[in-house]
């Protein structure tokens, strides 16, 4: 019996690319597949997004999986290349590749290449976490521009860092700094991500590069990607292995942090923090099993979840529970654990078996 299972709807990705390409049709999208496409398979997705204008990872393995796999597209390296080795490998692979720092910058000068790169300058207008500031954005610029390493065409991007509050000022400052520090300077520019491509249209610029919102999934906490338009990718189910009854005033499980208040049948679902669902759950945690809401009660083990299916449950072994996807938004089960559904997908171990369809 095949237990814990992610089905992974392409026809899902494919409609979110379709509804975020819809933001801005005149710019270019490049999709963000970083850490294995948030959990769902970045060689998949790619292959399965041909009208993609480009992909974005984080590090440089993730873009040799991808050209290993035979993907064509530019892909950007978002943090840059660490080192001169990743540098020349950049260049040999057709990469695009962020410069935020000295170092970077310095390599790029230095480092004898085969082929000239791709580069794009960060700034930094606000996040202060890579990127150097809009007063050394001519000094970057007219560097890279006299390096025989760099292409012609000097991309500049930046990275919100509060785009979800649709009510804060910071997001407007931040389009602000990146306007007038840019304003003179051709070449593509790139400022949204997920939260910027579908709430703040005047930062939209050249590129997109969604990542969160090509899975379904919504950066606001307090929404779904249901609700805005968008189609849940993952739905991260098993089976259940066992349904026994369960007496009143009775515990179950690890530290016995439960205890039933009434005669009830306990459900016992193969999935655990060894499939990568977070032993943090408290009890209340809800999830779907045969068209209803169920909770979670007593601490998630290793390999086993326990479910409360309540006094008159006709739940038998093997019936489908579901942990989150469809009928039921990760956004919901994230907000009862205390962490972002960006964990709970790209948590996943190998031993959840991954369904594409």
């Amino acid at each position: 019996m095949l237990t814990a299972e992610a089905i992974i709807d392409i026809a899902a990705l494919q409609h979110n690319f379709k509804f975020l390409s819809g933001k801005c049709p005149s710019a270019k999208m490049a999709v963000v597949i970083k850490g294995n496409a948030y959990g769902h398979g970045a060689v998949e997705f790619a292959q399965a997004l041909p009208q993609a204008d480009a992909f974005a990872v984080s590090r440089l393995p993730e873009a040799i999986e991808l050209r290993d796999a035979g993907i064509k597209q530019p892909i950007l390296l978002l943090e840059g290349c660490f080192c001169l080795e990743e540098l020349k490998l950049a260049s040999a692979l057709g990469l695009h590749t962020m410069i935020h720092n000295k170092q970077q910058l310095q390599e790029l000068e230095s480092a004898s290449l085969d082929k000239p790169v791709q580069v794009w300058l960060k700034i930094d207008t606000g996040m202060h976490r890579l990127g150097f500031s809009p007063e050394l954005l001519n000094v970057y610029y007219e560097r890279v521009k006299a390096s025989t390493n760099s292409l012609n065409e000097i991309g500049l991007a930046s990275h919100f860092y509060n785009a979800d509050e649709l009510q804060s000022d910071a997001t407007e400052q931040q389009i602000q700094c990146f306007d007038k520090a840019t304003k003179n300077y051709s070449g593509p520019k790139s400022l949204s991500n997920s939260a910027g491509t579908l709430y703040w249209p005047s930062a939209h610029y050249d590129w997109l590069r969604p990542g969160i919102a090509l899975y379904g999934i919504v950066p606001r906490v307090e929404s779904t990607g249901i609700k805005e338009g968008l189609h849940p990718v993952m739905t991260l189910k098993s089976k259940l292995i066992s349904v026994r009854e369960h007496k009143k005033g009775e515990a179950i499980g690890y530290g016995h942090n439960w205890t039933a208040s009434q005669d009830t049948c306990i459900g016992v679902v193969a999935m655990g923090y060894g499939d990568g669902y977070p032993r943090t759950a408290p009890n209340g945690t809800p999830v779907l099993i045969n068209g209803r809401k169920a909770i979670i009660v007593g601490n998630v083990s290793m390999d086993m979840i326990t479910v409360d299916l309540g006094p008159n449950a006709l739940d038998a072994v093997g019936d489908e529970v579901v942990f989150w996807g469809k009928g039921l938004p990760v956004e919901e089960v994230a907000l009862h654990i205390g962490t972002l559904a960006y964990e709970l997908v790209i948590k996943l171990t190998k031993r959840v078996k991954k369904t594409y369809i």
